[in-house]
């Protein structure tokens, strides 16, 4: 077998074997090794079995060297299996994923893998297995998430809207004596915490489907909040039911955190016993002067940040538990305001909004 000579002349043997000191693996520093010692004269089959290699494959490395150097000298990355949808097709799933599925037509409330591959056949005439289909969604980027709750009358237009005008809107509901007065803006919201409570989350062992306590009785009680995210301030009471004469005993308290000298918007959505944008007191509504009202558009709770408290104090303090009586339904609830309102920091992050901010 006639040896391919070394045709390159920029490295020599010196250089080779410093370079090879520095290679990517340790079968590129082989290679440049059995091509240092054929420039320095050795055999062909010496430098080959000398470096690990037979001398066909030798010849096949001075090849690549000829033709490319020393990055040829290394392995280069396997070009694997065609992919099986093409651009436009995995653009069409991720469409597909985004809209999410249609349970009459698809028969299904959220996307499995199973769904989609079954939907992946269906329009492309692909066979995948449930494993590729879900390295598809990872590749386009999707992930599984926990979803947020929106009002099945919600108006996203309208939504923005509010955000967008929402200074203008405190404009319009602020009473003239008070337009001097520094702004706090405050939002409120009730929940209702009793007997048949939530279950949340627990670390357990994969393949188990661990147990916790659900009660079935009936008694409960109502926890009223609101927060200021700017003072990282609150005030709540916990109350045995809900309607006018309770909210009114909640906005006295509130009327009390607010700062001296200032003015709190009070941000509330418009449940019955808290008015309307049209009505804005419910007959024998008692607000303070301190307060002025200021509606969420209907159906909008996702607007309202003290949703986000409600879960959070459920989730940390309120779930997986059995109360004896009305009375420790009470002590739990303002266990949990207090961890809740005791964090100013926590307090800001979870209420604070960026479209909820006027100039004072």
């Amino acid at each position: 077998m006639t040896g391919i000579a070394i045709t390159r002349t920029d490295l020599s043997a010196e250089a080779l074997r410093a370079a090879s000191s520095k290679a990517p693996s340790i079968p590129a520093a082989r290679r440049m090794l059995a091509l240092a010692l054929v420039l320095e004269g050795a055999d062909r089959t010496t430098a080959a079995r000398s470096c690990g290699m037979d001398r066909q494959t030798l010849r096949d490395w001075v090849h690549r060297y000829n033709a490319e150097g020393l990055e040829g000298l290394s392995d280069r990355k396997a070009p694997g299996r065609a992919a099986k949808l093409t651009t436009d097709q995995k653009q069409q799933l991720a469409a597909l994923v985004e809209a999410g599925p249609d349970v009459d037509t698809d028969g299904v409330v959220r996307w499995r893998r199973v769904d989609l591959q079954a939907r992946i056949k269906d329009l492309f005439g692909v066979e995948m297995h449930e494993r590729t289909v879900g390295k598809h969604l990872a590749e386009l980027g999707f992930v599984r998430l926990s979803v947020r709750p929106q009002h099945p009358k919600a108006d996203e237009e309208i939504q923005e809207a509010f955000k967008k005008n929402f200074a203008a809107r405190v404009a319009e509901v602020l009473p003239e004596p008070v337009r001097a007065k520094p702004l706090e803006i405050w939002f409120q919201d009730e929940a209702r915490v009793g007997q048949q409570g939530t279950l949340t989350r627990v670390w357990a062992r994969k393949g188990t489907r661990p147990r916790a306590p659900r009660d079935q009785r009936y008694k409960w009680a109502y926890v009223f909040g609101a927060a200021c995210p700017a003072r990282a301030t609150s005030a709540a009471l916990v109350l045995p039911t809900v309607n006018t004469a309770m909210m009114s005993l909640h906005l006295a308290e509130i009327s009390k955190q607010v700062a001296e000298g200032a003015h709190a918007i009070l941000v509330l959505d418009g449940a019955g016993y808290h008015g309307t944008a049209k009505t804005r007191r419910p007959r024998g509504l008692a607000v303070p002067d301190n307060i002025t009202l200021l509606h969420l558009p209907a159906s909008s709770p996702e607007l309202n940040p003290m949703e986000l408290v409600w879960q959070y104090v459920r989730q940390n303090k309120l779930a997986n538990r059995v109360f004896r009586d009305y009375r420790q339904i009470v002590e739990a609830c303002c266990d949990a305001w207090n961890f809740f309102a005791n964090n100013p920091d926590l307090v800001t992050s979870i209420t604070a909004r960026d479209w909820a901010k006027v100039k004072v």
